[in-house]
């Protein structure tokens, strides 16, 4: 074997190495370059300013971290245990749940979702970036816990209806 072959190899395996350790995705990346013989085939493409939107699951457990997310991004205060704890006495976590019995309902605007929000509350405690449908899971309980963080400090200190 030549000297130059010996000192590729020794280079091709210190890459390598490098690779194992940032990992897979970089690997997978920068194969194409261990065998290159070019400066230009080893510049690596400029990185993407990208990030991966969060994904969250349609159910219940994805709704409420949704809604925190967004809930932190506006300064709303709240918690996980405090938002589930009242979406279960408010609706059983039925997002499509509606009163058509109590007072609200008897004057025309039963509430809704689940929360359990009327329209004129959903309304005025809308917030940006959410849906104006209040039977969306996430607009709900973005805009209940809006309301709730105005009336009463925060959903962590609602513990009846409210």
């Amino acid at each position: 074997m030549s000297a130059y072959g010996h000192i590729r190899h020794a280079r091709t395996d210190r890459l390598a190495r490098k690779l194992a350790v940032a990992g897979t995705g970089a690997a997978v990346l920068a194969l194409p370059l261990i065998g290159a013989t070019t400066a230009s085939a080893a510049t690596p493409a400029a990185p993407t300013a990208t990030k991966a939107a969060t994904a969250y699951p349609d159910n219940l457990d994805g709704w409420i971290r949704e809604s925190l997310d967004i809930m932190a991004q506006q300064g709303i205060p709240g918690t996980y245990d405090g938002i589930h704890r009242n979406i279960i006495r408010e609706s059983s976590g039925n997002p499509l749940a509606i009163n058509n019995w109590d007072i609200n309902a008897v004057n025309g605007t039963p509430s809704k979702g689940l929360l359990q929000v009327i329209d004129p509350t959903f309304q005025a405690y809308h917030v940006e970036g959410t849906s104006w449908d209040p039977y969306d899971p996430v607009a709900n309980i973005t805009a209940a816990c809006n309301y709730a963080a105005d009336r009463y400090g925060s959903m962590d200190n609602v513990f009846s209806a409210y």
